[in-house]
């Protein structure tokens, strides 16, 4: 069996007592950085074997996993903060389990963008997310597409880029568009900013933002 086994991203106290358990029992975890889980796995004093699992290698490693899955090992995969496979490696190899029939087990916890939907204030009953935006090709493209969406949209954002993606914001959906920008969920300098998007913009730009960053943006008036 696979486990996608979410990891806290950014209090320790988020992870689960079934995550924990799990972590202990499989045979070993793959982990986006080793380094960064390493840490996590001492805190909790869990010295399963790890193996790197990232973007960059993780498509020449499926078939080999999924030969040691067929052979009876219980694999678990974590990245450095959140769900495996949102914005994050795990979608490959799910998807080669679930060709194999090999059975998948994502347990739920901790990830970004549902507390930061929450705390926005924005509609939630209807929202897509579109995780990061394209860096250059078709970044255009996407921001005129997603001006006529009407449900609310998620984005997750690095603190360098922020400024000109809220600039795309002003410019693609309109100055008084509703956003919502939380930053460090969970962490100590934790806080979410809102207002509309010449607002936030004017406010990070007069203070550089730091950390981890979720955007919330209002839907297009109907």
């Amino acid at each position: 069996m696979l486990y996608l086994v979410p990891t806290p991203i950014g209090n320790l106290e988020d992870i689960t007592l079934r995550a924990l358990r799990v972590l202990k029992e499989v045979d070993f975890i793959l982990a986006e950085d080793t380094r960064t889980s390493g840490k996590l796995l001492k805190h909790f004093e869990i010295t399963t074997q790890m193996q790197s699992h990232h973007m960059h290698n993780e498509h020449k490693t499926v078939d080999h996993l999924i030969k040691r899955l067929q052979s009876g090992e219980q694999i678990a995969i974590i990245s450095d903060a959140g769900t495996p496979a949102i914005s994050d490696p795990g979608f490959l190899l799910t998807r080669a389990c679930v060709e194999n029939n090999i059975e998948v087990n994502c347990l739920p916890g901790a990830t970004a963008f549902v507390p930061a939907l929450v705390n926005s204030g924005l509609p939630n009953d209807k929202f897509i997310f579109e995780g990061f935006l394209p860096v250059k090709k078709g970044r255009q493209t996407r921001f005129k597409l997603l001006a006529q969406e009407t449900r609310t949209i998620i984005f997750y954002e690095s603190p360098h880029k922020l400024i000109k993606t809220l600039a795309h914001f002003c410019e693609y959906f309109g100055e008084e568009r509703q956003v919502s920008v939380s930053r460090e969920i969970t962490k100590m300098y934790e806080e979410t900013i809102r207002g509309t998007a010449k607002e936030v913009l004017e406010h990070y730009t007069n203070k550089p933002p730091k950390g981890e960053i979720v955007i919330v943006v209002a839907g297009a008036s109907k």
